[in-house]
């Protein structure tokens, strides 16, 4: 160790991270030191990674992270992530945040202040590459003076914001690439709930905890769109033909138009979602490079709907990873072995069910036979607590099947997941 440059060892203390480590590792020796002090570039300030933070006073908190950020001159990365601090005053924050915006390109923050501290105006017009706020507020948005020229990555949870200042603020971006929305609480200038975002950069976005009337997103680049515990009317994408990957997740949405820029999906992962399917199959029908399709708790708008094998190795002839889960209501399977197509590349199975019964492990069979190529099958299951003998018989009737079919195709890798 005596031997490394100090450049080499500042760059070891930046991957401890942990600013507790970081203090006790450069206590060695004044070479350590010296690291510390003039090549370290990561400090993280995180109330899971030492106890002892909860028990100290605000102040005295205050106090430690000044004194530790004022003993480095060069840091790039600050994480500051106190679950247990309801606020910090605004003279320390700032003090940080001055003191080392020069040289910053990611900043990781979590704590209220009073009165509350325009981080934005701090930070902007400088080399922050990814900013991520948590539990503050953002008023006021100038995209004029608050520009951030490198900013790529930007990740707003549980903010305050309205829906112009958040427009404003992805216009001051002109490079950002990735935008992640978490349970904000939205001012709006009207009755109605509308959004409208812009961004010609934009490539991924994750829209979580949000209730709207209507989000508009225009971005002509996105690659990536997963929406999670959202409430929506209405969600239209504009975009231009680069969607590769479309996640929907427990999302209420009575009318979702992702337009014409389904030609190059990869992935539609969908669960926990009500569904047209004949409308949703329309949507991604022309995505012939689809390479993973996942169905997992889609409820059918219209009980009499099925979504047979046949299309979907039809539609689909790259797929290799395909997800179902099994429903069967009132007799009518809606996933059902219709035609005799196979699907010749796909190479994993997932399959589950949420009531298991009978024709379970049928429905397995069959689409076993429809892959030639499978190589690995996961089989998840829903077992109660409470067990009725009716329920246990079927278990067992299962793993019986199970066994005799696994004979059957003895090169499948079989995984089950139960809950």
């Amino acid at each position: 160790m005596e031997n490394l440059p100090v450049e080499v060892i500042g760059n070891i203390l930046s991957r401890l991270g942990a600013a507790r480590d970081v203090v006790i590792a450069s206590a060695t020796c004044r070479k350590w030191r010296d690291a510390c002090k003039n090549h370290l570039h990561k400090l993280s300030f995180n109330s899971n990674d030492w106890p002892v933070y909860r028990d100290l006073t605000t102040s005295r908190l205050e106090i430690l992270i000044t004194q530790t950020i004022f003993q480095t001159t060069g840091l790039q990365c600050l994480e500051i992530f106190m679950d247990d601090v309801d606020e910090f005053s605004a003279a320390p924050v700032i003090a940080w945040l001055m003191y080392t915006r020069d040289t910053l390109r990611s900043l990781f923050y979590n704590v209220r202040t009073t009165p509350n501290v325009n981080i934005l105006e701090k930070c902007g017009r400088q080399k922050l590459e990814t900013l991520m706020l948590a539990q503050n507020s953002i008023t006021g948005v100038e995209p004029s003076y608050q520009k951030f020229p490198c900013l790529k990555s930007l990740s707003l949870s549980n903010v305050s914001i309205s829906a112009l200042d958040l427009s404003l603020l992805l216009t001051a971006c002109p490079k950002i690439e990735v935008l992640v929305l978490i349970n904000l609480e939205i001012a709006m200038s009207d009755a109605q709930a509308t959004m409208e975002l812009s961004s010609p950069t934009l490539k991924n976005i994750h829209v979580e905890a949000i209730s709207l009337d209507k989000f508009i997103l225009e971005a002509d680049s996105l690659e990536v769109l997963q929406l999670k515990d959202s409430t929506l009317e209405l969600f239209e994408l504009i975009s231009k033909r680069s969607l590769r990957h479309l996640k929907i997740d427990d999302v209420s949405v009575i009318h979702l138009d992702i337009g014409e820029s389904t030609e190059h999906l990869e992935v539609v992962d969908v669960s926990n979602f009500t569904i047209m399917w004949p409308k949703f199959h329309q949507m991604i029908s022309k995505s012939s490079k689809l390479r993973k399709l996942r169905l997992w708790g889609v409820v059918f708008d219209d009980e009499d709907e099925i979504v047979d094998v046949e299309t979907v190795a039809m539609c689909f002839p790259q797929l290799s990873h395909l997800s179902l889960s099994y429903d069967l209501r009132d007799g009518l399977l809606h996933y059902g072995l219709q035609g005799s197509s196979c699907l010749e590349n796909v190479v994993e199975l997932e399959l589950g069910w949420t009531v298991i019964s009978d024709h379970f492990s049928h429905w397995v069979e069959g689409l076993l036979e429809r892959c030639p190529s499978i190589k690995r099958l996961v089989i998840h299951g829903l077992v109660s607590e409470t067990k009725a003998p009716d329920e246990c018989h079927t278990l067992a009737n299962f793993t019986s099947s199970i066994v005799r079919l696994m004979r059957k195709y003895m090169h499948v890798n079989v995984l089950f997941v139960y809950e």
